[in-house]
């Protein structure tokens, strides 16, 4: 017992694992809100595009400031919201469709972004972070800005709860009601957007949509209730976020990898194991029969 309580404390001595602590479950409880809806409404390939969309953002704010990391936050999160509006007004008012925009302003925005940042001669260790994540370098001020907005992401979902649920399952009744479906729609995109930026420093570019959508879709194979899979979810991604910081502390590996490795086997093990929806559980039920 006290060789396990002497794990649990050990890295607590130092004050970056706790603020990456701090860090990860606050990232892992907005992502699997916001994420809970990108699932439901079968946007993640919207969220790895608004994710990879970040990187000109990043790289202009980095040359504009001269290295100046606290800047690139508004940079990026100015990146994401142009991106995701741009996305959603392709997809509403031209003919081209959204998967279509969507892909286009992905690649463009990507390759932008890679050469920008390629125009850096110090971008190697520079903005490496920003790719695959540095949660162990977040300062306090990254805590409060992470927290603040953040928190207006949970605030505005459940503010308007009823509005995206509707818009979630059912677009035509959303219309009938005369829900403002466009403007929500916006809205929602904005929300991705934001959850994406305050991810940014935690698991980076690369592995992003994993944080969006693996602890929602792991939740939708443990429940058919939305209040309970986004509970659920927002629970899976923040003990992702701690046991990922954790192995990563002890087996010396990147602590965003480590915290998307652990949300995947969670995942992996609702697939396998869940009630009624698990592989384990349909073959058991087809022998049953």
């Amino acid at each position: 017992m006290s060789a396990v309580w002497l794990l649990l404390t050990e890295p607590l001595q130092y004050a970056f694992m706790q603020r990456g602590l701090v860090a990860v479950v606050l990232v892992g409880v907005v992502c699997a809100v916001v994420g809970s809806f990108v699932v439901l409404r079968g946007m993640a390939f919207l969220g790895d595009a608004l994710a990879h969309a970040i990187l000109p953002g990043v790289a202009i704010g980095y040359l504009v400031n001269g290295g100046e990391r606290g800047a690139l936050f508004w940079w990026g999160l100015g990146a994401a919201v142009v991106t995701a509006l741009g996305i959603g007004a392709i997809g509403k008012r031209t003919e081209v469709k959204a998967d279509t925009a969507i892909g286009i302003i992905f690649a463009g925005m990507f390759a932008l972004g890679i050469a920008l940042i390629s125009s850096v001669r110090s971008y190697a260790v520079d903005l490496s972070h920003f790719l695959f994540g540095d949660v162990l370098g977040v300062s306090v001020h990254d805590l409060w800005l992470t927290g603040m907005v953040g928190g207006s992401v949970l605030l505005v979902i459940l503010a308007l709860y009823k509005e995206f649920t509707v818009l979630s399952f059912d677009p035509v009744l959303a219309v009938t009601l005369r829900l403002p479906s466009t403007l929500l729609h916006y809205l929602l995109l904005v929300l991705v957007a934001l959850a994406i930026v305050v991810s940014l420093q935690t698991v980076g570019v690369a592995l992003m949509v994993a944080m969006l959508v693996t602890p929602a879709a792991t939740a939708f194979l443990l429940t058919r209730r939305l209040s309970r899979m986004i509970a659920l979810a927002a629970l899976i991604g923040a003990l992702s976020g701690v046991i990922g910081l954790y192995f990563s502390y002890y087996v010396s590996v990147a602590s965003g990898a480590a915290i998307v490795l652990v949300c995947t086997l969670f995942f992996v093990l609702a697939l396998l194991f869940a009630p009624q929806r698990g592989l384990v559980w349909r073959k058991k039920a087809v022998r049953a029969a």
